[in-house]
Order: C-alpha cells, then structure tokens, then sequence
C-alpha cells in the first residue's frame, strides 16, 4: 500500500483574530478538524470540502466546512510542490451570513 503524503500546515498570523471571537470551547475541536481534513489530500474534493467557485477577499482557493451544523468555514490554498497548506481564514456561519474575526464577509 502506498503511503500518503503529509502537507505541513502554515496559519497565516490572522488567524489569531479570527479565533479570538470564536468560543474558546470549539478551539479544540477546530484544530482537529484542520488537521484531519488537510494534512493528507488536501485539494481532494469531498461533501464538505470544495474547491471555491466565487472569489472571496483573502483569495482562497478552497473551503471545509465542519462543526455543529457545519458552523465553521475554513478557507485555505495547498503548494503542492511545497507540500504546504496555507490557512488563510476561519469563519462562523450565522444563519445565511459569513463572519471573519467578527465581520460580515459575502458570500
């Protein structure tokens, strides 16, 4: 059986702000999550982890959505030649609204 690759995972210096006004109590479960959807395959498309199809600010190439009723929206790009997987923002989904570090962002 052939071994997966491992992408080492790169959080831009924002994500502070980002998590700041998420509860403390989902920090845990973010980090699994971020490990266990994109260190191995990271740019393989499933049910909650899609290419993006409209441009988004922090120019994303890529969503996972996870976390009770899929609250928690994270937006990365993958090196695959580097084999770096570049966190660029987390988001709270509120009803039919987007919101990163406590602003609204479109959708």
């Amino acid at each position: 059986m052939a071994s997966r690759r491992r992408f080492e995972l790169v959080y831009a210096p924002e994500m502070k702000r980002h998590l700041r006004v998420i509860e403390r109590k989902y920090y845990g479960l973010i980090r699994r999550e971020i490990a266990a959807q994109l260190q191995f395959e990271p740019s393989v498309e499933t049910r909650n982890r899609k290419p993006l199809k409209r441009s988004v600010s922090f120019e994303s190439e890529w969503e996972i959505r996870f976390g009770p009723n899929n609250r928690f929206w994270v937006f990365y790009e993958v090196n695959q030649e580097r084999g770096e997987v570049y966190i660029l923002a987390i988001g709270v989904k509120r009803r039919n609204r987007l919101y990163i570090g406590g602003e609204e962002v479109e959708l």
